[in-house]
């Protein structure tokens, strides 16, 4: 029993989860469209009974449904051509305005569905844990937030019109059994035989949709490629070569989509020839070989061939469905990953950082490999830390870590004697300016870039243009045409590697943070503009706590503490001099650079 739930009714199960008792109040609206359907039907077939020349209306030789007679009179309508007609007149009517209130009750829980999904995703990919996020597939996390949720959305569609036909293919069945069992019976039995060609079709469309998936997955990846190094590969004469595996992967996609066009084609072509072939060798056993009556088999051919028209509807309708499944469940499964990698950020105890950030005993591991090993470490509030080392030492680790993007292994990091994990994470972050070396923009104006889509009033216009003051960026916004309005372009390309990395400074002061992280800040700019910016933002020790990770070692001579790391370990703490005095290794890496300057 739980495998046949699993089977038929998982993916009602996954809807009803975002749309729950609305999903019955749609199914009990195709009902009452089947049943209006099935009435007004009814009460057309009384016109081919018309035996006498005074206009009278007949219901003999209609087996069961006999009845519909007395219900006519009981409701004061006399039996007439005109009374049927308007009865007639009336179900359609009534099944017109039953039908259009479905249709829109679906649409509107169509809009429910994808607000929920795409919400739910946004929140959750925000939630993750960052070490997850940095091991991901950007891809795959692109074509499910867009890509696959418009081909989540096809599948809702079809997966209602599905529920839909069954329930008229339910409906049309229950008046033809009710007419005449026997030729039920055997239209039931041609339309359970259609069935395993159907099953067949179902299966290889399944197969091509999970493929089809898995291969937009590829494409979008490739494409976030081709366009976050556009430059590098136009200024190589690479771009060819690389749009040559987009090429490869567009053909792949296509000849899957085609696969599953023809399928959904073959579909569609086939389901009339199959309609009539069934009833034309039903109604013959019927008459020739039963020595049936061909007034009731008239009468149930009428709503055996609205059955099996609805049957292969439905037949159409999952397959498309099919074709567009494996796109939920790559969601699904995105969703399960997603839900498995959260990072809790509700910790109860309120941020608050007024004397010590402590590192205990800290270590990381990725993939059982050591990235950083038994860290003891004390920041005080507005000290000036400068972490050098080597490349791949485990500098930027040790920020992260403490930035609370990821976790420790073991050990524990406090705040004013709370641990971290305990202390609200969302709270802790807002206070934490992080300036990375490959600087963040936005395709929007710098203005929004650097506050963050603030309200442009006096308050705020203050801040910003204290905050491009302090960047150096108030004479190259000055000589821009639309000064801070001005447009930055996708991952702003109209800037020099310099003008980024300001902004994103920039960004960084304008905000109200405590602590000010700069992971090789300032690598990308020019000596003079490095300069400028080194005085501006030694200028503001004292009022954060900074913790600069530096390449250039010049930059860092004035900060209160230098920590040098190796392989994944503090070796040494101190004063610029101290350490020079004690690390020679670290005396000759300042040497060489100021011998390279020179």
């Amino acid at each position: 029993m739980k495998r046949l739930v699993k089977k038929y009714f998982k993916n009602f199960g996954w809807f009803y989860s975002y749309l729950r008792y609305k999903i019955f109040a749609a199914f009990f609206l195709s009902i009452i469209v089947g049943f209006l359907d099935g009435f007004g039907l009814t009460m057309f077939l009384p016109l081919l009974k018309i035996f006498n020349g005074d206009g009278e209306v007949s219901f003999e030789g209609m087996g069961n449904l006999s009845f519909i007679s007395e219900w006519i009179e009981k409701l004061g309508f006399e039996l007439s051509i005109v009374s049927v007609l308007q009865l007639m007149t009336l179900f359609f009517v009534l099944k017109a305005i039953v039908k259009y209130t479905n249709d829109v009750f679906r649409v509107l829980l169509q809009k429910q569905l994808i607000q929920k999904i795409r919400i739910g995703l946004l929140n959750s990919i925000n939630e993750i844990n960052f070490k997850f996020f940095a091991s991901s597939d950007v891809g795959r996390i692109q074509n499910t937030m867009t890509g696959e949720l418009t081909r989540v959305q096809s599948a809702y569609v079809y997966y209602f019109q599905m529920l839909e036909h069954f329930v008229l293919v339910t409906v049309y069945m229950i008046f033809a059994f009710y007419v005449d069992y026997k030729f039920a019976i055997l239209i039931t039995i041609g339309g359970i035989l259609t069935n395993f060609f159907y099953k067949a079709i179902h299966k290889i469309t399944q197969g091509v949709s999970k493929q089809f998936s898995s291969e937009n997955n590829i494409f979008e990846g490739q494409v976030i490629q081709h366009i976050t190094n556009f430059k590098y590969l136009r200024a190589t004469g690479m771009a060819d070569r690389f749009a040559t595996r987009l090429i490869k992967t567009i053909n792949e996609i296509e000849i899957s989509r085609k696969k599953l066009g023809f399928l959904s084609s073959l579909l569609v072509a086939i389901r009339e020839p199959l309609l009539i072939i069934i009833v034309s060798i039903v109604i013959l056993l019927q008459i020739y070989l039963f020595k049936g009556d061909l007034a009731p088999i008239v009468i149930s051919l009428l709503f055996f061939f609205r059955a099996l028209n609805s049957l292969t509807q439905l037949q159409h309708a999952k397959n498309m469905f099919l074709s567009q499944s494996g796109s939920i469940e790559n969601l699904q499964l995105f969703q399960a990953d997603l839900k498995a990698n959260k990072q809790d950020s509700s910790g109860k105890d309120r941020y608050q950082f007024n004397d010590t950030i402590e590192l205990s005993s800290v270590s990381l591991n990725y993939d059982d490999v050591n990235i950083l090993e038994d860290i003891n470490l004390t920041i005080n509030k507005n000290q000036s830390i400068a972490i050098v080392g080597e490349s791949g030492s485990g500098k930027t680790t040790l920020v992260n870590l403490i930035s609370g993007l990821i976790l420790c292994d073991s050990g524990k990091i406090l705040v004013d004697g709370k641990n971290t994990k305990g202390i609200n994470k969302i709270d802790f972050q807002k206070k934490i300016g992080y300036i990375t070396q490959e600087p963040v923009i936005f395709n929007d104006s710098i203005f929004n870039n650097i506050t963050f889509w603030a309200e442009k009033n006096e308050e705020n216009l203050k801040r910003f243009k204290y905050a491009i003051q302090k960047a150096s960026l108030l004479d190259t916004i000055d000589k821009m045409p639309l000064k801070e309005e001005s447009l930055l372009g996708n991952n702003g390309i109209n800037l020099s590697g310099g003008q980024k990395q300001r902004i994103s400074i920039a960004r960084e002061l304008y905000k109200d943070v405590e602590i000010l992280i700069m992971d090789e800040a300032t690598s990308a700019l020019d000596y003079e503009t490095e300069k400028s910016i080194q005085e501006n933002i030694e200028a503001l020790k004292g009022e954060y706590t900074m913790l600069t990770v530096a390449h250039r070692l010049s930059t860092i001579r004035n900060a209160d503490t230098i920590i040098l790391m190796e392989n994944g370990k503090i070796i040494e703490t101190g004063s610029f001099s101290e350490v020079m005095e004690k690390q020679p290794n670290f005396k000759n890496m300042v040497e060489s650079q100021n011998t390279f300057k020179n």
